[in-house]
Formats: C-alpha cells, sequence, structure tokens
C-alpha cells in the first residue's frame, strides 16, 4: 500500500514542533505531527523566554493565554557566596523594543498545553500522539517516515515533502542526515529543583545568580505558587542526594528564611548535565533540524527553548513560500545560513555567562566582587543585557547588505512599537513582506505592493519607527514575513523590485 503524501512531517511536538506546525497551518500548508508521548509531557524543563520569543507567541495566537501563565522577571541580580548583590540589571515588566516584557517566566507544560489547544483550531494540521518514528528514509521526491502507534502496536508509514526533525537532543532524524553534535567544551552537572508553595518568600522578583565555584546557583519565582533553584553539583554529588526536603533544605535556606518546611512541596528534582553543543548540519535535501535536534544552549541566559522558536520562526515562511510556488527552491539554503551563526554566537553568551558564575576559585570570587558592581558603568554594557535585541542574522540571499557595512539593519528585527492607530507594528508586519518608510508613497507604490500580498507602512516624524530608521542611516527598509529586515535603501524602486509575491499568513477567528 502506498503511503499518504503529506506536504510537511512534523517529529516531535515539543514548543519548536508546535510553533512551526501552527505558523505553517497559517499559511495553509497541511501537516502531520508525529510525537511519541500521548499528551504533553509533565515534568517541568525550560522557565524562561525573552521580548523576542514573546513576539512569536504573538503571532501564533497565544500571547493572551501565554501572559496568564507567566510573569515578568524585574531582572537579573548577580549575587555573592553570601548572597550579597554583586550587580543589578533591570529591566521594565511593561516591556522595550519588542513591545512585551524582556524577560518571561513561566511553567514549559503550561505552555505546551496552551501550544497543543490553539493546534486545533487549524484543521490543516494532524497530531498523532503515541507515535514512535522508526526510520527515516529520503526517496526521489519526498521523505519516507515509518513509525509505531505506542499503544496498538500498528506499523504506519507516511510520504513528506518536506521532514522537520523536532525531536530533542537525542534526534532521530539528526541521525538519519548523518549528523552529529559538535561539542563548545562546557559541561557542567546542576541539580535543578522545582518546588510549590503558598507562602510568598518575599524576595525581589528577578532572576537571582549566585557566582560561587563552590556553589553556583540560580532561582527565580516562575509562577504564582512556583519557585525554581539551580545548583551545580559536586563531583561526588547526584540528584538522589536530594530527593527529600531535608536533604534541600540546606541549599535553599538562604531563600525561605523562616518558613516552615511542611509549606513546601517539591513538584521535581532532577540532575541535567548543561552542555553546549551544535549540529555540523542542520539540512540533508528535504529534512531540516530544528530546537534541541540542532543546538543545545546552558541555561544561563535562558535562550535554549526560544532557539528553536527561532529556528521555526525562520524556516516556516521559507517553506511555505517554496510549497506554494511563490519562492523558489534556493531560499531553503538561508535557514542554516542565517541560524547556525545565531545559534553559535548565543551559546558562546550562555557559555561566558557560565564561566563567569562558576569559575575561578577563591580568586574568582575576588575578582567578582571587584568587578561586578562597576559593570553598570561599562557604556553600553546595561543596554545590550536589558534591551532584548539578540544578534542580527548573517549575510544570506534573504539578508542584503554591504559586506564591510556594520551599522545598518539588515539581518536585525524590527522594532515592535506602537503605531498611531493603537496596533503594534507586528499587528500590520509579521507574516507578510513589509515596506516601512519615511518616505511618501505614490498609490502607485501602494498598488504594487498590496498586488504582492505586502503591506506598506509609514515611519512618521516623532515615532518609534522614524527614530529606529534614523539611527540605521536608511530612510526605507523591506522586512521579511519573520520581522527581519531583508535589504535597506533610499530607492523605493529597488525594494520593491525585491519583494517577492507572497500571500501572508492569517490566524483562524477565535469564538469570543
Amino acid at each position: 500500500m502506498n503511503a499518504p503524501m503529506i506536504p510537511v512531517v512534523l517529529v516531535g511536538a515539543g514548543p519548536a514542533g508546535l510553533t512551526a506546525a501552527t505558523l505553517l497551518a497559517q499559511y495553509g500548508i497541511e501537516c502531520l505531527v508525529l510525537e511519541r508521548w500521548e499528551g504533553v509531557y509533565p515534568q517541568p524543563r525550560a522557565v524562561h523566554l525573552d521580548g523576542e520569543i514573546r513576539r512569536i507567541l504573538e503571532r501564533v495566537g497565544v500571547g493572551i493565554e501565554f501572559d496568564a501563565v507567566s510573569r515578568p522577571a524585574l531582572g537579573l541580580r548577580l549575587l555573592d557566596p553570601d548572597q550579597r548583590v554583586l550587580a543589578q540589571f533591570d529591566r521594565d515588566p511593561a516591556g522595550g523594543r519588542n513591545g512585551h516584557p524582556e524577560a518571561n517566566l513561566f511553567d514549559q507544560p503550561e505552555l505546551e498545553a496552551i501550544l497543543r489547544a490553539n493546534l486545533g483550531l487549524y484543521p490543516a494540521v494532524t497530531l498523532r500522539g503515541s507515535a514512535e518514528v522508526t526510520a527515516i528514509a529520503e526517496e526521489t521526491d519526498c521523505v519516507r517516515v515509518d513509525f509505531n502507534d505506542r499503544v496498538t502496536g500498528r506499523a504506519g508509514s507516511v510520504c513528506a515533502r518536506y521532514l522537520l526533525g523536532c525531536d530533542g537532543a537525542n534526534s532521530l532524524v539528526r541521525g538519519a542526515i548523518g549528523g552529529c553534535m559538535r561539542d563548545l567544551r562546557f559541561e557542567q552537572r546542576w541539580l535543578v529543583a522545582d518546588i510549590a508553595t503558598t507562602a510568598d518568600l518575599g524576595h525581589w522578583e528577578g532572576v537571582h545568580q549566585v557566582c560561587d565555584p563552590m556553589r553556583a546557583a540560580t532561582y527565580m519565582r516562575i509562577g504564582k505558587t512556583r519557585y525554581r533553584w539551580e545548583f551545580q553539583l559536586r563531583p561526588d554529588e547526584t540528584a538522589s542526594d536530594y530527593r527529600e526536603l531535608s536533604q534541600l533544605h540546606p541549599l535553599i535556606a538562604p531563600w525561605i528564611d523562616t518558613i516552615e518546611i511542611e509549606r513546601l512541596e517539591v513538584v521535581r528534582v532532577a540532575e541535567y548535565t548543561f552542555r553546549a553543543q551544535i549540529a555540523d548540519r542542520w539540512r540533508k535535501g528535504r529534512i531540516f533540524l530544528l530546537g534541541d535536534a540542532a543546538h543545545l544552549t546552558p541555561p544561563f541566559i535562558g535562550q535554549g527553548m526560544g532557539a528553536g522558536l527561532r529556528d521555526a520562526a525562520n524556516l516556516t515562511w521559507k517553506l511555505a513560500g517554496v510549497l506554494r510556488d511563490e519562492l523558489p527552491d534556493n531560499v531553503l539554503d538561508t535557514y542554516e545560513a542565517e541560524r547556525k551563526p545565531h545559534a553559535r554566537a548565543m551559546i558562546r553568551l550562555a557559555k561566558l555567562t557560565g564561566m563567569t558564575m562558576t569559575e575561578g576559585g577563591e580568586l574568582g570570587n575576588r575578582l567578582r566582587s571587584l568587578i561586578a558592581p562597576r559593570l553598570h558603568r561599562l557604556p553600553g554594557l546595561a543596554e545590550m543585557v536589558t534591551s532584548g535585541e539578540s544578534p542580527r542574522l548573517h549575510r544570506s540571499d534573504l539578508v542584503i547588505a554591504p559586506r564591510l557595512l556594520h551599522r545598518g539593519l539588515a539581518g536585525r528585527l524590527i522594532p515592535n512599537g506602537r503605531l498611531l492607530d493603537g496596533r503594534r507594528v507586528d499587528d500590520l508586519a509579521v507574516g507578510r513582506f513589509t515596506v516601512i518608510t519615511s518616505a511618501d508613497l505614490s498609490p502607485g507604490d501602494r498598488t504594487q505592493i498590496e498586488q504582492r500580498g505586502g503591506a506598506a507602512l509609514r515611519a512618521v516624524p516623532g515615532s518609534e519607527l522614524h527614530s529606529w530608521l534614523r539611527r540605521g542611516h536608511t530612510p526605507s527598509v523591506l522586512v521579511r514575513p519573520d520581522g527581519i529586515v531583508h535589504s535597506c535603501g533610499g530607492n523605493l524602486s529597488t525594494l520593491l523590485t525585491a519583494m517577492p509575491r507572497f500571500r501572508p499568513g492569517r490566524r483562524p477567528e477565535r469564538a469570543t
């Protein structure tokens, strides 16, 4: 029996897979998601996402639901081994350039449940649980995927024009394309403890990083009654040494003060090995890797899960354009070319942050006590830590910039400020090609843009967009459907020539 042909099959229904499937469905692309678990994996994992990733959640249609289960963090504190503040970087919980809080704390199972419920609004997507992929084979014009139903034991097969591997660190899909993880020389064992209590611990509601080579630690409040601690394990320790509250108590004592231990409930205690790794290849033919299948980021800057959602936002509109015959096949080459250097840069930043927290012995502690309190005086450092802007994408066929220009806007994510009518920039621009300009557009220009499925946005003097263009030394930009600047220029006709015909993505109407 011939296997059915489906445009896109995704392996893995974690945040990256669910987000990719939803974005593809918004472009009208039929998808099948195969997930080995029947429902949401119940254990806590990721707890932080930044303003850029919050914008992606808004785009897939779950922003309001996410805000109801998350907490904006007030920033970051660096502490010495005695809990004294070495440095503090404040973040405005009302949000900044991304239009949303730049640090959001949450419980991953709750987010995945929201993403799954939202996916049900799209008839183009089928999510099949208890489906364990057993084999992947490239054929002439498709990818064949074999899987077993873990409940009934029945075998099934499907053919996909494209396959997206969102199946985590132990990715079967990565093995199928002959890929392997390259070690970026960082490995630490940490204890992760999630605790629930109705007691208010009364601490500053940001992320606390204890810089201590003997016992580095992280603390944060992630929900109304949920708290997380992370402690670096010593060579002779394992998570089994801290399964009971009585065993955990000496570690968490500095934060719980006089609260009775009976008021605390252990949700989960687990050991994680934090690694810095990146796959040597992210694509082979019709098969792509996303999320942890492609990269592993130490958690010190809270970018692990977010990197997978950035992968989804980058790839899906390109894949939709190819499947709809609106974009040439070679645009798919830009996925790895753009995302891999960006992911590597974020991994290196996380690695540096972790080493700063945990290495150097007593000398390191002394240096931190001298240097950290003066960090805020370094020009631009506090803004870099708190701005919420990640590195620009490298040049590609979809990021057009002069080779020697380092101050331009090409490759950067547009700001998400308020427009005169109260909407945000993303409400108009994201999901389609958009021209943002400080110049006047003629009726002919507007007609040409609309005929190609795009949008035009005037950056009026005094607005955030106008200031942004001026800082970028350009009067106009062409923006891609993922909000990244494609190209800049003073000649509007050149930008319009670069705009392809591309139908915008659409979200379904929600019942009120």
